[in-house]
């Protein structure tokens, strides 16, 4: 194995370390289990609450009024950063646009009462924990610390020992497994900017990385507890948590067989075909020795610490400036469909007959549930939780985690970055998660109850 200097060693070892413990290390608090970098977020965002929704505002507009201007910019041969944080489509531009007046309407309070409402926009960006105005204080952190795990070889080490695991259940690499366990430790969403980041570096396939985002980015052990509180159910973690780990995995395995996620294509994010062997072990390594020797090489083309930091602050301003916006509206859009329609309603119908079938008490009122939860993840327990039967809301719960995909946070998350994911794709994905998980946990809640 060719010989690296102690300064790589350090570099791979303490901060690759220092990346394990910000990252996937779960710490007991006063507000329940979080890892360090959600704990820097919170503390961010607690200090600049009365400023934080303004700011928020404010970055919407540039977001908005700057990708209004580059449409009349001749794009240039080499890519600036500006045509990173502005030059989007027609679409992403209308997306932008529609976050600004959104946000307006609310903070203004100007307009119908289904967009000024705080179980609406008021969600996404009221200062005491609107979950847009939380983004902008997890992606500063994680856009400037997300290379502890990335980019000192931290992913090389582990992947070379995973992929024979990781593999042929997951059909993903074995360098995702990182990515899996920050979002079940960590949170779903530290899982898809772990995830864009990989695709557009080219060490995850457009297959792979629609799987991962779309299977692994579980909501964090905290907001497990939050759904549990809310349908009252505190009692039951352990029953809950192992259910939910038991069905996302069985989804796991299922979803990277089956439509849509096995039509991606096996393409690298710059349209090249990667190396049907690069995740070989090479003659004269083992899985240790190559995964060991991957990682130093990695630590050592980033010794640059300088070239390192600049391209966290790039992150966190393609974070901030891309994604927030997206989900401002699309988050919106899908709580105002939820809280003043019969839109999700009238789409749960079909699933009363079904939960009928399966014995669940009270199917009527739990089939309501089953479809609202696209909008967002706790709508379900809130509607369900005045529901007499402690089986109907455990049911309603945990269908509720498992289904994962959500658009006022994970679903508008995957939207605003570069993932080869649409939205039908996510409601597709959501609706199939949902079909697999009801008998399964149905099963599971009649034993339990």
């Amino acid at each position: 194995m060719k010989k690296f200097t102690s300064y790589t060693w350090l570099l791979f070892i303490v901060l690759s370390l220092v990346g394990i413990f910000l990252f996937i290390t779960p710490i007991n608090t006063a507000d329940g289990i979080k890892v360090p970098i959600a704990i820097l977020a919170n503390t961010l965002s607690a200090q600049v609450a009365p400023i934080i929704h303004w700011f928020a505002f404010i970055v919407f507009i540039i977001a908005a009024v700057g990708a209004v201007i580059m449409k009349f910019v001749p794009e240039k041969k080499d890519r600036t950063l500006w045509d990173s944080l502005f030059r989007v489509n027609w679409f992403w531009t209308s997306m932008r646009i529609l976050a600004v007046i959104f946000a307006a309407m609310y903070l203004f309070q100007v307009g119908p009462e289904s967009f000024t409402s705080d179980n609406t926009a008021g969600l996404l960006i009221t200062p005491d924990g609107g979950l847009v105005t939380m983004m902008f204080s997890l992606f500063l952190f994680a856009g400037l610390l997300l290379p502890l795990l990335t980019d000192f070889g931290l992913l090389e080490f582990f992947g070379s020992m995973m992929v024979k695991i990781m593999r042929p259940l997951f059909k993903i690499p074995g360098r995702s497994a990182i990515d899996c366990l920050a979002s079940f430790v960590g949170d779903g969403t530290i899982g898809v900017l772990l995830t864009a980041r990989q695709y557009e570096e080219g060490n995850y396939t457009a297959r792979e990385a629609a799987t991962i985002a779309t299977t692994f980015s579980v909501v964090s052990i905290t907001f497990c507890f939050v759904v549990l509180e809310t349908v009252n159910l505190n009692n039951y973690f352990f029953s809950f948590y192992g259910t939910v780990i038991l069905v996302s995995l069985i989804l796991a395995f299922i979803m990277p067989r089956i439509f849509p996620l096995r039509g991606k294509p096996d393409t690298n994010f710059d349209g090249s075909i990667p190396d049907g062997k690069r995740e070989d072990v090479p003659e004269g390594y083992n899985t240790v020795s190559y995964g060991l020797h991957s990682a130093l090489t990695k630590a050592e083309s980033n010794k640059s610490l300088g070239k390192v930091i600049g391209s966290g602050f790039k992150n966190v301003l393609e974070m901030w400036f891309a994604i927030t916006p997206v989900i401002m509206a699309f988050g919106t859009i899908a709580l105002v469909l939820a809280e003043y329609t019969s839109f999700f309603k009238i789409l749960g119908m079909p699933f009363e007959p079904i939960l009928a079938v399966l014995q669940i008490p009270f199917a009527d009122e739990a089939a309501q549930t089953m479809i609202v939860g696209f909008a967002d993840m706790l709508l379900p327990s809130i509607l369900g939780s005045g529901i007499e039967s402690e089986l109907t809301r455990f049911f309603i719960a945990t269908v509720s985690v498992t289904q994962l995909i959500y658009m006022s946070e994970v679903g508008g998350l995957i939207l605003g970055t570069k993932l080869p994911l649409k939205i039908w794709d996510l409601f597709i994905i959501f609706l199939i998660r949902t079909i697999i998980s009801i008998p399964i946990v149905a099963l599971i809640a009649h034993i339990i109850f």
